[in-house]
């Protein structure tokens, strides 16, 4: 016969530490995060570019959906440069001499960061390019 069932709030209950693990996991992440931006050129102008569009955000007034298409822009940017360094560096530790897949690898990885970047360059159009227009119009 099965046992039953403990009490609601104790079965609900995390296990131990799993508080813990959840919040170090948000530690180790922002490390990646910190890690790349001093080892990876790029996602430095991406981080300054991060700051540019924020701030012409703030200077148009640029609208909630619009705010949410910029975000989406902008996250999807670095995380596909995020995701390139890391490919980038689990290649070179798995196949530190020259091998024709590793640089497959490391090019349809940088292909998707080309990919994302000149998605974030439309919606950038899109949403700027109205208020940049108006500038020259008036």
């Amino acid at each position: 016969m099965a046992e039953p069932l403990p009490a609601a709030p104790e079965r609900l209950r995390p296990p131990e530490g799993l508080w813990r693990r959840r919040v170090a996991s948000f530690g180790h992440a922002g490390r990646g995060v910190w890690s790349a931006l001093r080892s990876e050129v790029h996602l430095r102008f991406h981080a300054v570019t991060t700051v540019v569009v924020i701030g012409l955000g703030f200077h148009y007034g640029i609208s909630r959906l619009e705010w949410a298409l910029v975000a989406l822009a902008t996250a999807s940017v670095w995380a596909a440069e995020l995701m390139n360094t890391a490919i980038e560096a689990l290649t070179d530790l798995a196949s530190p001499a020259w091998h024709p897949l590793a640089g497959k690898a490391k090019d349809v990885a940088a292909g998707a960061v080309l990919l994302a970047v000149l998605g974030a360059v439309v919606v950038g159009v899109l949403v700027f390019g109205p208020h940049f227009l108006a500038l020259f119009i008036t």
